[in-house]
């Protein structure tokens, strides 16, 4: 049985993202050697399967740390094994998975070798006691300083903002749109700002997915604890674009200083735009892209030595990593899984399509570009991927598809239930050797006198 695309995927860009600091060509050896312990030592791997996906990732990319074979998913833990673990991990938070298996061993919780160290961290993630969380929990923070990139396309900051409201909901009425910015942190510039009426996810995506046609590729991105950036589709799209994904610590707003300085200055622009009433998303874009370009892009910044943003992004001599059209569109590709009904269909954004009769009752795994939804890739365990279309509902009934071979009734010339019964019917008549007798004989009763009956 192969491995689902969804699985395979979020397993390579978990991979990619814990390799992604190795990937730095600038590191020196002895950099490199510090910083490959400290990510076994975070990630409980040892250093031969750290240099393994990165050797993967070199000579295949992304398709390099997908998992090939199919393996089993070991069985649960026992509750009282998880919770002396826990125990062990809150006494020592640094405590490593090694550790706490071997005084799990030691005390006779667990047999030798029985618990595996991957299953156990799993279990200790679920539950919030990873060594990252727990991490992120003793540490004291210190003084921040500032940082800068030295090239354009290093690193992005992101943010959303809440816009005004605008006459676009059913029957005119008044609906809060939103703003989303995308910087780059070393010239400041504002690669895409935009104004969209819905709250989520989309709205990140399509930001970003601008930004790259209009920029190329970065190395870097840096967002805040957003739900809307925390998704499966970030991960694996920055995966798949050789991208390293990076969150900001939890109540720390001055590691998002840059883009919350360009949040301040946008409140200039919520003010004065007022004045013109905007009545659509579009209109309110117009005057955005003006404010955006005359108002900060074309001013000169002071933290670029009296350069502007547009100036500091032009000429820097880096060289900008663009991508195809085709590989922009699969990086950006979501996958979802559906059931097929009885007519061999499957329902997706209140629309239908088509999968085929053979598949009814089955769970199949759809992947589609989130901005082109006409077509869905369909994956299902022992077939090639497929092509599914929306199904087209006429006012006439379309012709009944024809019922697969492997569905159809089989001709047969007797009933094998009763020519089965039959042939047992006899084995027990022939196996039986003791004679019938009469339950009850009157052969040895007497006639006449007191004895007739």
């Amino acid at each position: 049985m192969k491995v689902a695309r969804t699985k395979a995927e979020e397993l390579a860009t978990h991979r990619f993202q814990m390799i992604a600091p190795l990937l730095n060509e600038k590191l020196d050896a002895q950099e490199l050697q510090k910083l490959r312990r400290q990510i076994c030592e975070r990630h409980g791997l040892s250093e031969r399967t750290i240099r393994r996906y990165v050797a993967q990732f070199k000579k295949e990319g992304f398709e390099g740390l997908k998992q090939k074979p199919y393996r089993s998913v070991p069985r649960e833990l026992q509750d009282h094994v998880v919770e002396q673990a826990i125990l062990l991990r809150r006494e020592v938070p640094s405590r490593s998975i090694a550790s706490i298996i071997q005084i799990l061993e030691w005390d006779g919780v667990v047999a030798k070798g029985e618990l595996k160290r991957s299953t156990l961290q799993e279990r200790l993630s679920k539950q919030g006691y990873s060594a990252r969380q727990m991490k992120m929990y003793h540490e004291t923070s210190g003084a921040v300083r500032r940082f800068q990139k030295r090239r354009r396309n290093a690193l992005w900051h992101s943010d959303i903002k809440y816009g005004p409201y605008l006459p676009i909901g059913p029957n005119g009425t008044k609906k809060q749109v939103y703003m989303v910015a995308f910087l780059d942190d070393a010239t400041r510039f504002p690669l895409h700002v935009a104004f969209y009426p819905m709250l989520d996810a989309r709205c990140v995506e399509d930001a970003f997915r601008e930004s790259i046609r209009k920029h190329g590729v970065p190395e870097s991105v840096y967002f805040d604890n957003g739900k809307q950036y925390r998704t499966k589709w970030m991960a694996r799209t920055c995966s798949k674009l050789g991208t390293r994904l990076l969150y900001a610590r939890p109540y720390s707003p001055e590691s998002t200083g840059k883009v919350e300085r360009f949040n301040r200055t946008f409140d200039e622009f919520l003010q004065e735009v007022r004045l013109e009433e905007p009545k659509t998303v579009d209109e309110l874009n117009g005057w955005l892209d003006v404010w955006v370009k005359e108002r900060y892009a074309h001013k000169p910044h002071s933290a670029l030595d009296g350069k502007t943003p547009f100036e500091a992004f032009r000429n820097e001599s880096t060289q900008l990593r663009s991508v195809s059209a085709e590989e922009l569109a699969h990086a950006f590709l979501h996958a979802e899984t559906r059931k097929v009904d009885k007519s061999g269909c499957i329902s997706f954004q209140d629309r239908k399509y088509e999968v085929g009769l053979n598949f009814v009752g089955c769970k199949v795994e759809i992947t589609f570009d989130p901005q082109d939804t006409r077509e869905l890739t369909v994956d299902y365990p022992g077939y090639d991927s497929w092509k599914a279309r929306e199904m087209v509902i006429t006012e006439k009934t379309g012709k009944r598809p024809a019922l697969p071979e492997k569905m159809t009734k089989e001709p047969a010339g007797s009933s094998r239930l009763l020519q089965g019964a039959k042939k047992v019917n006899a084995d027990r008549k022939a196996a039986a050797v003791t004679p019938s007798v009469p339950a009850v004989s009157f052969r040895h009763i007497g006639k006449g006198g007191a004895e007739h009956v």
